[in-house]
């Protein structure tokens, strides 16, 4: 009783340390079957790791010129849509006003004098370099993880026989269902996400919405915490076409479409890909969100759901 809520805190204390590991796991994860094909074809090791860092390289260059491309487009906007989007919200926040009788507007009907203060916005921009900072070593320490794990200096299987499992053929059945189950989830949510974005991008590209490459971009990324990530995209996307968007029609479909979207990639397909592999109950799943999110914040509600299927196959 003493030890579990221990561990727990050990783990959100030393998060750290256990974000990078466990989530260089799940990403060795992935490099394991091709680290097994060039052993059997007698690579050298130091080769199979040039090439899954060759791997990286590219991944996080086409990251990177994504990342580009969005701030390149909003840089580029005019500002009538900054002027639009005040007089929008300056009309929200009246009749917000006439509701709760709370006054939000100075008196040259500016919101963010009343709203934003100098010391919050010191602050934030503090917190933002923590954050960028945290980030970057938390990568790199990904990074230095993920090669233990490729060269065998972490060897998950013994990891497995010599502290849960303590039988050898156990520990080699359980790991092979572990890395394939992993494996499968791991891609196809990837693959869901990657369509999510794009589906996302095309819509706003379409109805005219701006930032499109932005919006498909970030539907990509948030689409990774499970549940939740998909209808933050959407209210977001959502509220961002009303600013720009007159309420017509138009704005109806594009809001019809982006739901559409999202239904169809997380709702029909990534439950048919997923199949009933997992079978975890949806109960179990905003339980183990919330007590993720809770310990390790936004990376907790990332590999919420690849701990999950690990803990449930190691039971």
């Amino acid at each position: 009783i003493i030890a579990i809520p221990l561990i727990f805190y050990l783990l959100k204390i030393l998060s750290f340390i256990f974000i990078p590991l466990i989530a260089s796991m799940f990403i060795a994860l992935l490099f394991l079957p091709l680290m097994r094909w060039f052993n059997r074809r007698n690579v050298p090791k130091f080769i199979s790791i040039l090439v899954v860092i060759l791997i990286f390289g590219v991944l996080f260059k086409i990251g990177g010129e994504l990342v580009k491309l969005s701030s390149r487009e909003i840089l580029s906007a005019d500002g009538l849509l900054l002027e639009k989007a005040k007089l929008k919200l300056s009309n929200l926040f009246v009749s917000a006003e006439d509701f709760f009788g709370v006054k939000y507007l100075d008196e040259e009907g500016n919101i963010f004098s009343n709203i934003l203060q100098k010391e919050l916005l010191s602050k934030n921009f503090g917190s933002t370099l923590d954050f960028i900072s945290k980030t970057l070593s938390m990568t790199l320490m990904t990074t230095f993880f993920v090669i233990l794990w490729l060269v065998e200096s972490i060897n998950f299987e013994k990891l497995l026989n010599n502290t849960i499992l303590k039988q050898k053929y156990t520990s080699v059945k359980t790991f092979i269902k572990i890395e394939n189950d992993l494996f499968k989830f791991i891609i196809v949510k990837f693959l869901i996400s990657l369509g999510t974005g794009i589906g996302i991008g095309l819509a706003c590209l379409f109805f005219d919405v701006n930032f499109p490459i932005f919006w498909g971009l970030f539907a990509f990324v948030i689409n990774f915490v499970q549940m939740i990530g998909s209808v933050v995209s959407v209210v977001l996307l959502a509220i961002f076409s009303f600013v720009q968007l007159d309420p017509t029609s138009h704005l109806f479909f594009f809001i019809l479409t982006i739901t559409g979207v999202q239904v169809l990639f997380g709702g029909i397909l990534e439950p048919i890909f997923m199949g009933k592999s997992f079978s975890i109950n949806i109960i179990t799943i905003l339980v183990m969100l919330m007590f993720w999110g809770y310990i390790w914040g936004i990376p907790g509600l990332i590999m919420a759901i690849p701990i999950t299927v690990f803990i449930k196959i190691i039971l």
